[in-house]
């Protein structure tokens, strides 16, 4: 297409895969814990929530630096890899999924952790009084309040993950079809000198990122305006 390499697209897929997994993963285990964080009254929640939020802060090459230490033959990657005769989780897809979990679980746990916290103690209370189950008072009440937060994290956490170059750089490198998504792509087209490639794949995440911006903006109007 338009005199393009066969294998531009390749990075496009693996990336979108990528991060529709991440996100997937993310809305399933930190539903759970952004409940516990949002309801809990122990006091050591807030060093979870410090952990939880520490990719935020932390330069993406030491994070990827000790995911490949963990993900490599000498690390909980060997064994679990070895599971079916791998030898290593870097380099690989599966690797990037993990990584792409840890990196990304702030921008999903902490919307969803700010929606369970802002509609308060008062809705359970009720469903309670109507002897609904904690677990039924959860997925009748608390969720279907919390959905901006979830809308929220999903886009957030999808894109996120679409961004991401320093660990997934240090924990896959450039494999073509397993490793090399379009943060990637962009760097290695830029080392060759393949401008045209870089440029096309680099105006589409700009116009990607325009897209996710204004998604966010227009959605968040519209519930203030429906007062979700």
């Amino acid at each position: 297409m338009l005199g393009l390499p066969p294998d531009i697209w390749q990075p496009v897929r693996l990336t979108v895969e990528l991060a529709a997994i991440t996100t997937l993963v993310l809305l399933v285990l930190g539903t759970p814990l952004a409940w516990w964080l949002a309801r809990s009254r122990a006091w050591w929640k807030e060093a979870v929530a410090a952990v939880v939020a520490m990719p935020l802060v932390l330069p993406p090459t030491v994070l990827g630096f000790y995911l490949l230490v963990a993900l490599g033959p000498n690390g909980v990657g060997g064994p679990i890899a070895g599971l079916w005769g791998a030898r290593t989780l870097a380099f690989t897809f599966e690797g990037l999924v993990i990584g792409s979990v840890l990196y990304s679980m702030p921008f999903v746990v902490q919307p969803v952790r700010n929606a369970f916290e802002a509609m308060g103690d008062r809705p359970l209370e009720v469903a309670a009084t109507l002897r609904a189950s904690p677990l039924r008072a959860f997925w009748t009440v608390a969720v279907p309040m919390a959905l901006p937060g979830f809308l929220t994290a999903a886009v957030l956490g999808f894109a996120h993950t679409v961004g991401e170059f320093g660990v997934v750089l240090m924990i896959g490198g450039s494999i073509p079809g397993e490793t090399k998504v379009l943060s990637v792509a962009i760097y290695d087209y830029v080392e060759t000198a393949q401008w045209r490639e870089a440029n096309i794949l680099a105006g589409g995440m700009v116009v990607f990122a325009l897209t996710v911006v204004l998604a966010m903006t227009l959605l968040g109007k519209r519930m203030a305006r429906v007062g979700v």
